[in-house]
């Protein structure tokens, strides 16, 4: 019961941070819930809170979706969350975590390099940098930090990137959590209390964070967001070489 409710809080916390952030939730609650289950056990579980999440935010904050970023991006990131999920079934649990983990480190610190060098990605290499987040989604549920790499400095508005940010992830969500059902189908039925309770965390998080997205500075949130992905590569890797 303890853990249980450690996980709702953590998940409701995690779910308000990552509204004016755009992304971080499945970093924020995938350590916890590996607690509880196996990895590609959580990581399903988790991109179903991850759906239900982005699909609060896309109603709550729908006025403000800049559509345009759904064409540019949308079908990229489908084809990488197929494909990435796809594979994610044939990698074993260690280099799985040692995968997530090393993605998890390195990116951050591309990211913080790239503005103290102030080079910024071609906008007509967008499209990897959609089919790498789709990709990373469906591998690993982490997807939100490469996206944020490409779409923040496209949306400078803060409430259109995180309401931009919460329908694309969504694209990234529904698309792959077909291919985990296909893989293990009982996986949320075997797990639906769980399951229930992140999502009602999540839900109820999002209200929240549409608050803080009015109240909060976005640098604030996306620099604790940043050391909490950090931390959390770091922990996956040492769980693989454990």
């Amino acid at each position: 019961m303890e853990v249980l409710i450690l996980v709702a809080f953590s998940s409701f916390i995690a779910a308000a941070l990552t509204v004016p952030a755009g992304f971080g939730l499945s970093t924020m609650i995938t350590p916890i819930v590996l607690l509880l289950m196996p990895p590609h056990e959580a990581i399903a579980v988790v991109a179903l809170v991850h759906a239900a999440h982005n699909g609060a935010k896309c109603i709550s904050m729908r006025d403000s979706i800049e559509y345009p970023a759904i064409k540019r991006y949308g079908v990229w990131l489908i084809l990488g969350a197929i494909i990435g999920a796809g594979l994610q079934g044939y990698v074993p649990q260690d280099p799985l975590l040692a995968i997530i983990g090393i993605f998890l480190v390195v990116l951050p610190i591309l990211g913080i390099s790239e503005k103290w060098t102030g080079y910024r990605i071609p906008e007509a290499n967008d499209r990897f940098g959609g089919f790498g987040s789709g990709f990373m989604g469906g591998l690993s549920g982490h997807q939100g930090a490469l996206r944020a790499m490409f779409l923040a400095r496209r949306l400078p508005d803060k409430m259109s990137y995180a309401a931009t940010a919460s329908i694309l992830a969504l694209c990234v969500d529904l698309s792959r959590l077909p291919v985990y059902l296909f893989y293990r189908p009982n996986i949320f039925v075997e797990n639906w209390s769980f399951a229930l309770v992140l999502v009602i965390s999540a839900v109820l998080g999002a209200r929240l964070g549409k608050i803080w997205l009015n109240s909060l500075k976005t640098d604030f949130v996306n620099k604790f967001v940043t050391i909490g992905i950090i931390a959390s590569g770091a922990y996956y890797i040492h769980m693989s070489l454990a």
